[in-house]
C-alpha cells in the first residue's frame, strides 16, 4: 500500500537538515521576514503495520532569497534516518520504520528569514531561448509532462494575450491570464488532477493553477519549474502571531535568470513565501510520500502553522 500527503492550496485564495546559529533578538531588513512554520502530518492505520518507507520533502532551501536558519523533522516511531539531495536539488528526509505501529507521525519545524530576489539579472529576448545551448540546458523544464500538457487550443488563446511582450513581461502575463480563468475552490480537485482537467473545470487549488501556468509558460518556450513551499497567509501579520497555513505551490520561469511568480495570489515571491522544493510538476515535490505494509490506512490529518518571528 501507499501512502501520500496531497499539496494544499493556500488559506489566502529527529533530523536535523540545517542548523545556524539561533535566531536571537529579531534584526532582519524591512523587505524580509522571519518566520517558523510547523508542519505536522499523523496517519492512522486499522491495526498494526509491520514497514513503512517514506520521504519527506519537508527542509527549506537555503538561497539568495531564503535563509533557513534552523530546520528539524521528526518522526515517531523511531525511524531510520538519512538525507541526500534529489535530482532537482531538494533535501530529502528518507526514513524507515519496522517495529509494529499504529499510526505514524512526521513534524518539521522550521525558521527562516524570507524576502524578495536578491539579485535579478537582465533579462534575455525570445531568440536567446531558442537557441540551442539553452535547449539543451533546460529541456526537462521546456517539455510537457503529464500534469502540465495543454492543448494547442489553449496555447493559442495565451500567445494572443502575450503578443510581442518580452519573455520577462510574458511570464508575468501568462501567470494573470491562468488566474483570471481558474477560480480557486477547495476541494475542487486532487493531486491526480492535470492541468487540462483544471482548464476544463474552471476551477481548481494552487497546484492546479500552477500546472496551468507551468504547462502554458513551457508552451511559449519559456522553461519552468513547479515550486513547493508556504505562504503565510496574512499580509499584515504581527509579530508572534500563530496562524493556520497550508501547503503553497508557485512558478519559477527562465529568462536570462529564474523569476518566481505566485499565480493562485498574482503577487510575485516574496517574505511571506517559503520555498521548499521544485520540480518539473508535484510528482517531483511531495512533501510526504511513502509505501507501507500492513492494514489499510484509516485516514490521515495534516495541520500547518505559521508564525511571524519578525
Amino acid at each position: 500500500m501507499s501512502q501520500s500527503q496531497s499539496q494544499s492550496s493556500s488559506p489566502a485564495r529527529t533530523q536535523s537538515q540545517t542548523q545556524a546559529p539561533a535566531a536571537g533578538p529579531a534584526r532582519v531588513p524591512s523587505d524580509r521576514w522571519r518566520l517558523q512554520v510547523v508542519h505536522r502530518t499523523e496517519f492512522r492505520y486499522g491495526g498494526p503495520v509491520r514497514s513503512s518507507y517514506n520521504e519527506a520533502r519537508m527542509t527549506p532551501e537555503n538561497s539568495g532569497r531564503q535563509t533557513t536558519l534552523r530546520s528539524r523533522v521528526e518522526i515517531e516511531p523511531s525511524a531510520s534516518v538519512h538525507a541526500y539531495r534529489d535530482y532537482w536539488g531538494s533535501t530529502v528526509t528518507a526514513f524507515d520504520t519496522h517495529g509494529p505501529h499504529t499510526e505514524l507521525v512526521v513534524k518539521a519545524t522550521s525558521v527562516v528569514e524570507a524576502g524578495p530576489e536578491s539579485h535579478v539579472p537582465e533579462a534575455v529576448a525570445w531568440a536567446d531561448l531558442a537557441a540551442p545551448d539553452v535547449q539543451d540546458r533546460f529541456g526537462e523544464f521546456l517539455r510537457p509532462s503529464r500534469l502540465t500538457a495543454m492543448d494547442d487550443a489553449v496555447v493559442q488563446q495565451v500567445r494572443a494575450v502575450v503578443g510581442d511582450a518580452g519573455p520577462r513581461e510574458a511570464g508575468q502575463l501568462v501567470c494573470r491570464f491562468v488566474y483570471e480563468q481558474i477560480e480557486y475552490l477547495t476541494g475542487s480537485t486532487n493531486v491526480k488532477t492535470n492541468a487540462m482537467q483544471a482548464w476544463e473545470k474552471g476551477k481548481g487549488v494552487c497546484q492546479d493553477i500552477s500546472h496551468v501556468s507551468v504547462g502554458l509558460l513551457r508552451a511559449l518556450g519559456l522553461p519552468a519549474r513547479y515550486v513547493s513551499g508556504y505562504l503565510h497567509p496574512k499580509p499584515s501579520a504581527g509579530i508572534g502571531q500563530a496562524v493556520t497555513g497550508e501547503s503553497h505551490a508557485w512558478v519559477e520561469w527562465w529568462d536570462g535568470g529564474w523569476s518566481g511568480f505566485d499565480p493562485t495570489n498574482v503577487v510575485e515571491i516574496g517574505p511571506r513565501h517559503v520555498t521548499l522544493a521544485r520540480g518539473r510538476d508535484y510528482s517531483d515535490v511531495p512533501p510526504l510520500k511513502g509505501i507501507f505494509s500492513g492494514p489499510k490506512s484509516e485516514g490521515s490529518s495534516v495541520t500547518v502553522e505559521v508564525t511571524r518571528l519578525a
